[in-house]
């Protein structure tokens, strides 16, 4: 077990060159939700935290080379800001990995069309973000087709965005386990990819689905589950050999959702688990 208080930013890792260590230089912008000050597009509260287009500049100085946004810390959408942030981005020397979208409910049985046009607009942000991908929840319904009606809806989204790939995540009550994730994804014939991510899943059978699922993933949520300060490096350590035993080579960005507010001293902790499993 490894305590938050054993690293803190000091101890950050050198990216170096190397591909494996490249591949854990990532991280999940929800990791630092505190440090962005919790803000929510949509609420008329400005920003109190580090501002989005300064986070570029401040994962390079942590060691961190790529990353993941979620959609609801753009404090704007118009098209001089997200250039901005591009900007930002180029400038740090940060990749987009993967614009997050979680609005929206594919599988509604009355709104899945509105909701499947709302999930749709995003593609324009995240294109002009420049984003590598465009991630869409699965659906947040479970109905008797809700496995189908969300491969339907999926295609649909990918056949709208281009150059941009769109991809999906084991998480929700339409992808409870492999099974629902296949089901997903099958009929698409790799039109649609998927984000795993590793502490959505729980239980007995959760190893067995990451490593069924790893073949399908292209990037990942490497989410770690703590008790207080504490990580639970064995549970960790044992998700990520599920899906690097399988064959999974993408990025592995990291997660952080503890309770200890240094959010940067928590990724080192688990950065450290990784980089060591990787080594």
């Amino acid at each position: 077990m490894r305590d938050a208080g054993d690293m803190t930013v000091s101890d950050d890792i050198d990216p170096g060159t190397g591909s494996d260590v490249l591949r854990t230089a990532a991280v999940h912008a929800w990791s630092l939700d505190r440090t962005l000050g919790r803000f929510r597009a949509g609420t008329t509260t400005e920003p109190t935290g580090l501002p989005l287009l300064e986070l570029p500049a401040a994962l390079r100085d942590h060691g961190y080379r790529t990353v993941q946004l979620c959609h609801f810390h753009l404090p704007h959408r118009e098209d001089t800001y997200l250039a901005e942030l591009r900007t930002a981005l180029a400038e740090a020397g940060v990749v987009l990995d993967a614009f997050l979208v979680d609005d929206g409910d594919l599988t509604h049985p009355g709104e899945g069309a509105r909701e499947e046009a709302r999930i749709s607009s995003y593609l324009a942000d995240a294109a002009a973000l420049g984003a590598t991908r465009i991630r869409v929840v699965a659906g947040r319904t479970r109905t008797g087709t809700a496995q189908a009606d969300s491969s339907a809806a999926l295609g649909r989204i990918a056949a709208r965005a281009g150059d941009l790939r769109v991809v999906t995540e084991n998480w929700g009550d339409v992808t409870r386990d492999a099974a629902d994730v296949r089901a997903v994804l099958d009929p698409l014939d790799g039109a649609v990819g998927l984000l795993v991510d590793l502490g959505n899943w729980t239980g007995p059978g959760k190893y067995a689905d990451l490593a069924e699922v790893a073949p399908y993933a292209e990037t990942c949520h490497a989410k770690a589950h703590w008790n207080g300060n504490v990580v639970d490096e064995v549970d960790y350590r044992t998700s990520l050999s599920s899906i690097l035993d399988a064959g999974y080579s993408g990025p592995l960005a990291l997660v952080y959702d503890a309770a200890a507010d240094d959010e940067w001293a928590g990724l080192a902790v688990q950065r450290a688990i990784v980089e060591d499993l990787l080594d």
